[in-house]
């Protein structure tokens, strides 16, 4: 019985996208209690379940979240929902129409991830994710073209954690990430936000107007006003690659038989990281301060093993 009820709040969440735990402690008659436990479990178990306490509070679901594509393909949807929909036609079955609200919910969600112009082929979707960055992409680009207001949770670079109700005006693809460029509500200003760094995204039925905007106005240079670092690097054979990859191919040159990099980079947790992710491979020629990081974090992990 648990089990049923956990695949019924499942639905519930995934139809109406919010609910209280007393309706659904109501509704299958089971105390409050049992349905926080439940509720805990299926967040154990991956499903990204919001719990709010207070008046306005809850019990809710993204909206970027769906059902496995793999569940069942397009045809089968279509198919299963025009049986369901003949049977309740003849039988009036409120079962069947709970179902037929279930599929139709989550059929209207449905988009494919791939974008096909002329000869490019664009997949929006991460290696592994289960999709579920495109159904974030899906809904940005779904509230962008209906005017249509999120509340999103958001780390920062910092890793401090907010909520706020954001307009949002068009999605950016740059160097490999998603960004959207959005009104912010809570700052009162247009901001670039990462969309990997959005844990839930929810629609919240308002709408907005469209404000006045170009392509100067957006900052493509996104660390302009954080810290940065002039740096020179010079890069072995065997990590070309990478470096290609990472830093672009337009910043790479060859000078007497050996490959240098020299560029401004955000100076942020991740550009140690990512020049110790080619080992040997790549050498911090400048600066100095910058290469005394390296050999600190890499000393570091040498000590652990």
């Amino acid at each position: 019985m648990k089990y049923e009820i956990m695949i019924d709040i499942l639905f519930t969440l995934l139809s109406k996208r919010k609910t209280s735990a007393s309706e659904l402690a109501k509704k299958y008659e089971v105390s409050v209690r049992s349905i926080y436990r439940y509720v805990d479990e299926m967040t154990i178990a991956g499903i990204p379940i919001d719990v709010t306490r207070g008046a306005a509070g809850g019990i809710a679901i993204p909206d970027s979240f769906k059902l496995p594509r793999g569940l069942l393909s397009r045809d089968e949807y279509a198919h299963t929902v025009e049986a369901i929909l003949t049977m309740i036609e003849q039988t009036h079955d409120s079962v069947l129409e709970s179902a037929y609200g279930k599929l139709t919910a989550q059929m209207k969600a449905e988009k494919f991830d791939t974008a096909l112009s002329g000869n490019i082929l664009v997949d929006s979707g991460t290696w592994g994710d289960e999709r579920r960055f495109s159904d974030k992409l899906t809904l940005l680009e779904q509230a962008i073209e209906g005017r249509e207001a999120l509340e999103i949770e958001y780390f920062d670079r910092a890793g401090e954690v907010t909520r706020r109700v954001i307009h949002p005006h068009l999605l950016i693809y740059k160097q490999n990430i998603w960004y959207v460029w959005a009104h912010c509500m809570l700052r009162g200003e247009f901001r670039t936000f990462r969309v990997g760094r959005m844990r839930t995204i929810n629609r919240t039925g308002a709408t907005f107007e469209r404000k006045p905007f170009s392509r100067e106005d957006i900052p493509l240079n996104f660390w302009r006003n954080e810290k940065v670092a002039e740096v020179k690097l010079r890069i072995s054979p065997e990590k070309l690659p990478y470096a290609e990859d990472w830093l672009g191919v337009d910043n790479i040159y060859k000078k007497d038989g050996e490959y240098f990099a020299e560029l401004v980079l955000p100076d942020d947790g991740a550009l140690v990281g990512n020049i110790l992710s080619a080992g040997a491979g790549l050498t911090v020629l400048s600066p100095r301060s910058l290469a005394e990081r390296i050999k600190k974090e890499a000393e570091k992990i040498s000590a652990s093993y």
